[in-house]
């Protein structure tokens, strides 16, 4: 954040050069044959004069409107000094303006010591009429000097001259306001009218001494002006603070960098005013802002000139660096170099051939640290700084400085919100600072707030004007910036894309994606050594402030770069396969851009997007699965007969993504959108496998009657008639499934439809699902068990490894129960073995299934384990997955039962519910309710047990599973036999006897 209050200083009591006679030569005795004109190096040498002249007044005017607390004042010496610098930058007759010149450093004087300790709020009367007065007589002035710039160029570069007479009125107009202060009425705040007078004597010394010495400039040596104060509004720097403190009082050099508004100057203010500071430099902290500079005019005698101003010393001859050397040397000094930019970029060729030595000679007097805070990394060579990028804040002291500002924001509804647009800000703090600023300005709601940063972003953070005040003036500062200038148009597309892709610009793929920008690694070089881009993570990124600015700001970027980037990430996503090689790697790496370009070409070339979407959200879910973006731009891309298969394609593959992540009712919502469109295209098959998907989403959540009434009324359908005999195999091997958990079908009646199906994966799976279900409905458990193993003898090709699957799980099912636990951990780990490094969401199924039968045999140490203990190469599933989670979850929570550690598997039970409620998952709930209710029972309270179990049963009645069968098709979730609150409410008994 770039704030910070005036502080009450010191007044630095430079001295005015006064207007020399010799100046005023009339128009009469220039043309007088017998008058003595000055030589050439005469004249050189006076103007040489007046620029210095000119130098240390700005300088001088700059240093006191760093100090003074008010900002009415502030404004006035502002106005004042782009006078000057116009003056001497484009005027020829500079001459003419040495009145001018000593009546600034007047006001300069007169400002400073009227309004010490005076703010705007409480200044009196009399004292802001003359203020205003003052201001009025400046900007008039200012309106009428500063547009001879335009003039300059327009008349290619000469210098423009303005009329005396005219100089002569201005002078007037300065004294008729600055009379206003020559009052009996503001002797109160030690302004007297001798003050002036001695002012102006001293003033005219230095002027006559200057036009009697044309060869040196002499300023009075004079007590420096106090640092500013440090920032009342800091947050979250404590750490970086104690870090550089410590460095500099150890002698370190530091350069702090980073964009605009991220509190560099914040950051040294506060730096200065540290006791180990204080302790180590005492008065000898000095501070010098350079921003109220022009890089296009600055020079080394400007830059020298502000250095010495600011430290309060005497330049005399022609090395200026001597002075400030000797002054320097005397003793340790901390210097503050702010806003370094300014001169780093300097046009002036003695400027960049001058200013680097300068600094590190500088540097190198023994006691000297210098804190650099610049955009630019372009810092003065053979200096040894210590760089610091500037961090944005962390959330807990963005939400300080927010609601420190707009503080109705803090108890509001909506205080979770605006804590996401400080993130969406990257937590930058002037644009911080600006919106809680605007939002308390304007008196808005928070409400109002966040409607307002969505309609028109980065606009809301230009409340004001100056780069304090507004993100687009502090952008301009930077986008202005010669090195930037020099880039051309090249510069700015490059910046655009940037913006444009979320993730940024990928550092290594950048010569692929932008081909025709034969320069992008130089251009972004440049753009990262101002400030407006950074490295992260082999990216070029851009801050969300810069970010919001360029897409508000800038145009789009052009259809070159768009056409370049979409070719290469394209033809990835095309020859992308299952397989982890270099184009999935791209994909990893790159996901968000391509789902940006994916998403904007949706909006508008949606025909040519259409073949690279369903191929992009293949890719996603093998390598990468997660919620994405595209599902708007998906639906609401507008249909018409030539989009419909193509739309519905990625209608499709986005809903496999979805059962990827376990978002099952979203999911079902997707299917259910492409089955429209697939009907309407005639593709029935199509059509089944949405609804199959569907109605198998259903039973995954428990609603086993939903979906067996999806895939009944689908046989009713006209599309059935149209379908293959394999698809409806599928459907009838879909509605068994569903059936076999509502018990309303004989285990004889279920998957004997298409067990001898010529196709040898249905027929086979159907087969093991057939006998699996005689287990769940308690039929002879041995011959169950012989007739899996000789199906499992039949699972040797790769297209049934998800039968052999089934097998496995059935005859692990069948030894849990029977008691052959070491067996069964068997059983299940060749099933882990199968899936181990593909899909390492199954591996973490049967993991959590191993745990739950070492808890069985008593080993509760090798369960929790197995369930804590993930593999990396399983987390990302671990994470991404819900239906994983859950699994896991209960299968922890049973263990800490089973283990008597009651107040865990509450906590665990407890937080598989609410994830049931997240997903509408009704089993893991149930069964859920059922381990509160037992913990409930265990402890002697039966009321609430009571209540867990009554719950049970309305769950069971909306999944359609009796009672009695609650576990029946889940054998490995089934509690302990000690647990038998549930038995008990069942049949009515004691406790619950008189409680139902």
């Amino acid at each position: 954040m770039e704030y910070s209050p005036g502080s009450t200083t010191r007044l630095q009591p430079e001295v005015m050069p006064s207007k020399s006679p010799k100046s005023r030569k009339s128009k009469k005795s220039k043309n007088n044959p017998h008058t003595k004109q000055p030589s050439s190096e005469s004249k050189e040498s006076l103007a040489e004069n007046m620029a210095q002249l000119l130098d240390v007044t700005i300088a001088g005017i700059s240093a006191v409107q760093t100090v003074v607390p008010s900002d009415l004042a502030k404004g006035v010496l502002g106005t004042v000094a782009s006078i000057l610098i116009t003056v001497k930058s484009v005027i020829k007759n500079k001459s003419d303006f040495r009145a001018i010149v000593k009546k600034c450093k007047t006001i300069g004087e007169i400002l400073k010591r009227a309004t010490k300790d005076t703010t705007d709020d409480n200044l009196p009367g009399y004292l802001a009429h003359a203020l205003s007065e003052l201001h009025s007589s400046v900007n008039d002035i200012n309106n009428k000097v500063v547009p001879k710039k335009e003039q300059r160029w327009l008349k290619s570069f000469f210098l423009v001259t303005i009329d005396r007479e005219q100089i002569t009125g201005w002078e007037k107009d300065i004294d008729s306001a600055l009379k206003l202060f020559d009052t009996e009425a503001l002797a109160g705040i030690a302004m007297r009218v001798e003050d002036v007078a001695g002012i102006v004597t001293r003033v005219e010394e230095v002027v006559s001494r200057l036009d009697s010495n044309p060869t040196s400039v002499n300023v009075l040596k004079c007590q420096p002006i106090e640092p500013p104060s440090r920032p009342s509004m800091f947050y979250g720097r404590d750490d970086l603070v104690a870090e550089l403190t410590t460095l500099v009082v150890n002698g370190e050099h530091i350069a702090l960098i980073g964009p605009g508004g991220m509190g560099k100057s914040s950051l040294a203010k506060a730096i200065l005013h540290e006791p180990l500071i204080i302790d180590k430099f005492a008065d000898r902290r000095f501070f010098m802002a350079y921003d109220d500079l022009d890089p296009s005019t600055i020079t080394f005698e400007t830059f020298m000139t502000h250095f010495a101003g600011a430290l309060g010393i005497e330049i005399t001859g022609a090395d200026p660096l001597r002075p400030i050397s000797t002054f320097l040397r005397s003793a340790s000094a901390l210097v503050v170099l702010d806003n370094a930019e300014t001169f780093e970029e300097a046009s002036a060729l003695s400027a960049l051939e001058k200013i680097p030595p300068a600094i590190a000679n500088i540097a190198n007097i023994p006691g000297v640290v210098l804190i650099l805070t610049s955009r630019s990394r372009r810092n003065a060579p053979n200096v040894g700084w210590i760089m610091k990028d500037m961090p944005p804040l962390d959330l807990s002291s963005a939400e300080r400085l927010f609601f420190q500002t707009y503080p109705r924001a803090r108890c509001s509804e909506s205080e979770e919100e605006i804590k996401d647009l400080l993130r969406e800000l990257d937590f930058h703090p002037l644009s911080i600072n600006l919106l809680a600023h605007t939002a308390q300005q304007n008196d808005w709601s928070p409400a109002i707030l966040l409607k307002r940063w969505n309609n028109r972003h980065s606009a809301v953070l230009n409340p004001g004007k100056g780069k304090l005040q507004s993100l687009s003036d502090t952008m301009q500062l930077s986008l202005n910036s010669p090195s930037i200038q020099a880039l051309g148009e090249d510069g700015r597309r490059t910046l655009a894309i940037i913006a444009f892709l979320p993730q940024g610009l990928n550092d290594n793929l950048a010569s692929d994606l932008l081909p025709s920008l034969q320069e992008v690694d130089t251009i972004c070089d440049v753009l990262r050594m101002q400030s407006l881009v950074y490295r992260q993570d082999n990216f070029i990124k851009v801050l969300a402030p810069i970010r919001h600015y360029v897409q508000d700001s800038l145009p789009l970027p052009d259809s070159t770069c768009l056409r370049e980037i979409r070719t290469f990430y394209y033809r990835t996503v095309q020859q992308c396969s299952k397989e982890q090689d270099g184009h999935a790697n791209i994909i990893i790496s790159d996901h968000f851009n391509i789902e940006r370009v994916v998403a904007f070409d949706l909006a508008h070339i949606p025909e040519e997007t259409y073949r690279a979407c369903p191929k992009f959200l293949d890719c996603l879910r093998w390598h990468l699965p997660r919620p994405t973006t595209l599902t708007p731009a998906i639906l609401n891309v507008v249909e018409n007969s030539s989009t419909y298969k193509l739309k519905a394609s990625c209608l499709w593959r986005l809903g496999w993504l979805y059962i990827t992540l376990s978002q099952l009712t979203d999911a079902m919502k997707i299917f259910k959108a492409a089955e429209a469109l697939y009907l309407a295209t005639g593709n029935h098959e199509m059509v089944a496998e949405c609804v199959i998907e569907s109605a198998d989403a259903y039973r995954c959540q428990g609603r086993f009657i939903q979906s067996q009434q999806l895939l009944e009324g689908f046989q009713r359908s006209e599309s059935w008639e149209y379908l293959s005999e394999p698809t409806k195999s599928q459907v009838w091997y879909f509605l068994d499934d569903a059936r076999m958990y509502t018990f309303t079908t004989s285990a004889d009646e279920l998957f004997v439809k298409f067990s001898d199906s010529e196709d040898h994966f249905i027929g086979l799976s159907s087969e093991i699902w057939h006998w699996r279900a005689k287990h769940y409905y308690r039929q002879d458990i041995v011959q169950v068990n012989e007739r899996l193993k000789d199906l499992l003898l039949q699972c040797t090709c790769t297209r049934v490894c998800f039968a052999r699957r089934d097998a496995l799980e059935g005859l692990a099912e069948v030894a849990f129960c029977e008691g052959r636990l070491s067996e069964a951990m068997d059983i299940l780990q060749k099933i882990i073995q199968m899936f181990e490094g593909e899909r390492s969401d199954a591996a973490l199924w049967y993991t959590a299934l191993k745990a739950v039968v070492a808890s069985k045999q008593g080993d509760h140490a090798l369960a929790r384990e197995l369930i804590y203990k993930v593999p990396e190469s399983s987390q990302f599933f671990e994470l991404r997955s819900a239906f994983v989670f859950l699994h896991r979850s209960y299968c922890l929570a049973c263990i800490e039962l089973t283990a008597g550690a009651y107040d865990k598997a509450e906590s665990h039970f407890i937080a598989t519910i609410e994830g049931c409620d997240i997903q509408e998952q009704l089993d893991f709930k149930a069964y859920s309710k059922r381990g509160l209710g037992e913990i409930a029972f265990v402890r002697g309270d039966f009321a609430l047990a009571a209540g867990y179990f009554t719950e049970i049963r309305s769950l069971c009645i909306e999944m359609g599973v009796p009672l009695r069968h609650l576990y029946s098709c889940d054998p490995f979730c089934v509690l302990p036999d000690r647990f038998s609150g549930w038995t008990l409410f069942l049949e009515g008994q004691s406790p619950f006897a008189n409680i139902m």
